[in-house]
């Protein structure tokens, strides 16, 4: 798989979680690219930290609603709000999230192990955006889903235990790379799908963790949500 291709995969298999009427979270960086792949009939209501309730998608540059100087993603990117879409201030922003308001969480982790500990906002000795609301989103989100790349210049991001200060303790549900799909359960982590470009042991080689390699093991596909 090319590079240039795998954050698109990854966020169109993040996709075929979803169902019509979800009211969704998507962190800053690949998961803002799921509302480009859900098929035709699902709408979603997607909740952006900053405070918009139902964004669209994510606009180009020359799109009518492309306007970057005034609605912008809780990572500074360009946003867009959809059809009949608002915004809230922070303090019912908070409530939504706390009340358990939101069906689906996504986003991007610097770690996560076999526990479904999370890591994600910041490198000791580095400059790093922060948390912003992703430990409220944790512990409030029905379905927490990282989406991110298997591994980091080479190394696993699966591991056994993160090294890295977390940001929630047992909070993932489901982990999505480009390699493949899986659950965090009370054993540890079973791969459930796999990319058929990656042979089993390459997936295992480049997770720390341990992988339960279930019966029902099956392979990604993604027909029916293209871009």
């Amino acid at each position: 798989m090319e590079k240039s291709e795998i954050k698109g995969f990854i966020a169109k298999r993040c996709a075929k979680e979803l169902k019509d009427g979800d009211v969704v979270n998507l962190g800053i960086g690949l998961p803002t690219m799921i509302p480009n792949y859900l098929p035709e009939g699902v709408e979603l209501i997607i909740h952006a930290e900053l405070g918009i309730v139902s964004a669209g998608a994510t606009p180009k540059e020359g799109d009518a609603n492309y306007d970057p100087y005034h609605v912008i993603d809780a990572g500074g990117g360009v946003a867009s709000v959809a059809y009949g879409g608002g915004f809230i201030d922070s303090a019912t922003n908070c409530g939504l999230i706390r009340g358990g308001h939101v069906d689906a969480c996504f986003l991007g982790a610097l770690e996560v192990d076999a526990q479904g500990n999370l890591a994600n906002w910041i490198i000791p000795g580095k400059k790093m955006p922060g948390m912003g609301g992703a430990m409220d989103l944790l512990v409030g989100a029905k379905k927490v889903i990282v989406a991110m790349e298997h591994t980091a210049k080479g190394n696993p991001k699966i591991l056994k235990k993160c090294r890295l200060p977390y940001t929630a303790i047992n909070c993932v549900n489901m982990i999505v790379t480009e390699m493949g799909v899986m659950n965090v359960t009370d054993k540890g982590l079973e791969l459930i799908e796999y990319n058929p470009e990656f042979t089993l042991e390459q997936i295992i080689a480049a997770t720390e963790a341990d992988l339960i390699i279930g019966p029902e093991l099956k392979k990604m596909d993604m027909t029916g949500f293209e871009a």
